[in-house]
């Protein structure tokens, strides 16, 4: 099983890499916006290290936690509708290898992915900004592994019910762009509306920020168990709700 997983997952990083806009998409845009926000920060203060410090603390979580979200409800939905489609999913059940396996190879590319993104992220903050950013590097790994986790459940969701790869696109970004407008991404959700700040409440997204914004800074993960229960909930909810809609063919 492991060294089907193994090749599996391996084909699907070449079958992702051989589409460039993709990879741009999920990686290049990410590290780029990321410099230029640190750039921009650090000429208009008087201090640049504190603002590319003040970019690195406070721009990294927002920037994984978008990537996140587009991986989960926009690439995910789309290559799993093209498979259903192709019946490329239909030739893969009839392999030796297991259904899970199949799905867990997706998981497992989105992850390596967004992992990638990050140490990038981190090597260009090394190489633009001259600071130290002391952060817990293992509590916010395991940060990102539950936020990723759980952004993906919702992804099979919508992926178990979207007709063709027609649709994949337009019904993710419905989903999507009400999700980061209430996530505080952008601005703080103390800000919003009451009506917003209740909409926040339901959605898995802003326990996402808090959590990786929280463990970034070097909050204790007692200070974030509403968090945590948050996306465990969501990723056990949308898991069995997933398992008993996903259509194969």
């Amino acid at each position: 099983m492991l060294r089907g997983l193994w090749n599996l997952t391996w084909l699907e990083i070449k079958i992702f890499l051989r589409e460039p806009l993709g990879a741009i998409g999920t990686i290049v845009v990410p590290v780029l916006l990321f410099v230029l926000l640190g750039r921009v920060a650090a000429a208009r203060d008087a201090a640049p290290e504190l603002a590319a410090g003040g970019v690195i603390r406070a721009g990294v979580p927002a920037l994984v936690s978008m990537l996140i979200a587009v991986s989960a409800v926009l690439s995910l939905v789309t290559v799993i509708s093209i498979y259903r489609e192709g019946g490329i999913l239909k030739r893969l059940r009839a392999t030796p290898l297991r259904p899970a396996t199949i799905l867990i190879a997706h998981v497992l590319v989105k992850l390596l992915l967004t992992a990638a993104t990050m140490a990038i992220m981190m090597a260009a903050g090394k190489r633009y900004y001259a600071v130290g950013a002391d952060v817990p590097v293992f509590g916010f790994s395991l940060a990102l592994l539950l936020t990723t986790w759980s952004i993906l459940s919702i992804g099979f969701v919508i992926a178990s019910v979207v007709p063709t790869a027609r649709f994949a696109q337009p019904v993710g970004a419905i989903i999507l762009y009400p999700m980061l407008a209430v996530s505080g991404l952008f601005f703080p959700l103390r800000i919003l509306p009451d009506w917003m700040q209740a909409a926040a409440r339901f959605n898995p997204l802003a326990y996402s920020v808090s959590l990786l914004q929280g463990t970034w800074q070097g909050d204790a993960w007692s200070a974030h168990l509403g968090d945590v229960a948050a996306l465990v909930l969501v990723f056990a909810a949308c898991t069995a709700v997933s398992a008993r809609v996903f259509r194969w063919e």
